[in-house]
């Protein structure tokens, strides 16, 4: 079991059984096992979750890859053949025991196994389940892969980020399984509350294509209030496509620098550049005038050092930031104060990851038990509730 710092544990007590792969699921269950949910991993005897050999580069610990250990950390592994008789009858005696179930399967094949909502509400009708799909449970995508860059190239993300004559730009993270499996737990915590007050469970649905479309809530809803006109990124160093200048990044002599909001006159003073009358009279100027100002802007930081350019801005409460990479995160104190690492125990060998991202109590939760193998503990969650 998880040994975690903060005692007692919000969720300590709960047990989540999760039936789902990948990220969006798995995520979801991370969040609840750092809040103290007990976590029983269900996998395919064998392979297990398709995740341990979906590699980023080509990295791995222990024979799974790195993503596998960073997204299952702190759980327990039971290792059912869904599709043999007995195996789903003993899950299904694992579910009575429960408190939430998290699937992420097509839509369709939770039916086909039983293990539905409307079956499983029958078996313990205090169970709060969650549901991920890519583009809901019916629908013409409904049959689509629910993959993360498919979902992002149907959501319209692609078009906010990079310059005005890039392509397409994905985020560089799987943004729609994080963000699908953060918007679950919050319905899971939601459901869990409820069942508190009234005794009964109740089924949280998600998707990829939900979770994308309210990511981008402030910029579609500017869309869908502004005549429907696209967006329109930046020609250099966008950051933003519905924001004015100066707000993007700019190469300095020797790095990179991020300007936020910022009045253009008072930097432009600051900065020593010439300013156009009508920006000083008309901040709308400074969308419809974007490029230029920010080529202004652009051509002066590259004068100088990234140093040089904090020393001026910083005093002065420009909102301003160095474009870091991670050593240089990572060696710096203000990351080292938030003690946002951690190293795990007990796998196939020693892993460090990042902790939670919150804190309880001003403690954040920390987990100190490594992924599973395979069926680790199958041995013993049979036996423990009787399969």
């Amino acid at each position: 079991m998880p040994m975690f710092d903060t005692d007692p544990a919000p969720l300590a007590g709960l047990l989540v059984v999760d039936l789902s792969q990948f990220l969006a699921g798995p995520y979801a269950s991370l969040r609840l096992m750092d809040l103290g949910a007990r976590v029983i991993k269900v996998e395919r005897p064998g392979a297990g979750d398709l995740t341990r050999s979906l590699y980023l580069t080509d990295t791995e610990i222990g024979g799974d890859s790195t993503l596998f250990h960073a997204i299952n950390r702190g759980k327990e592994s039971l290792a059912l053949d869904l599709k043999d008789a007995d195996d789903r009858d003993a899950l299904i005696r694992l579910i009575a025991r429960a408190d939430v179930v998290i699937q992420n399967f097509r839509p369709g094949v939770i039916e086909r196994l039983g293990l539905d909502w409307d079956r499983v509400r029958r078996i313990n009708p205090r169970i709060v389940y969650g549901s991920i799909s890519g583009y809901g449970e019916d629908g013409p995508w409904a049959d689509r892969p629910g993959q993360d860059l498919l979902a992002q190239a149907r959501s319209g993300l692609m078009w906010l980020s990079g310059d005005a004559g890039d392509a397409p730009v994905p985020m560089g993270l799987a943004v729609a399984d994080m963000f699908a499996g953060a918007t679950l737990v919050q319905g899971i915590l939601a459901g869990l509350v409820r069942r508190g007050v009234t005794g009964r469970g109740g089924l949280i649905q998600t998707s990829l294509l939900e979770a994308l479309v309210d990511l981008q809530f402030e910029v579609l809803t500017t869309h869908l209030n502004d005549g429907g006109r696209r967006p329109a990124r930046a020609a250099h160093g966008s950051a933003h496509a519905y924001l004015s200048a100066p707000y993007g990044v700019y190469r300095a002599a020797d790095g990179w620098l991020a300007l936020a909001m910022m009045p253009v006159p008072r930097l432009a003073d600051l900065m020593g550049l010439p300013v156009q009358d009508r920006w000083r009279e008309d901040p709308g100027s400074w969308f419809a005038d974007r490029d230029q100002i920010r080529a202004l802007i652009a051509d002066r930081i590259a004068e100088r050092p990234v140093a040089e350019w904090m020393a001026l801005f910083e005093p002065a409460d420009i909102w301003t930031a160095p474009v870091m990479g991670w050593p240089e995160l990572l060696a710096h104190p203000g990351f080292a104060r938030l003690g946002l690492l951690q190293d795990l125990h007990g796998g196939a060998r020693d892993v460090t990851t990042t902790a939670a991202p919150l804190r309880v109590d001003g403690i954040r939760p920390r987990c100190r038990t490594a992924s599973p193998r395979v069926g680790q503990h199958s041995a013993a969650i049979r036996a423990e509730f009787g399969l």
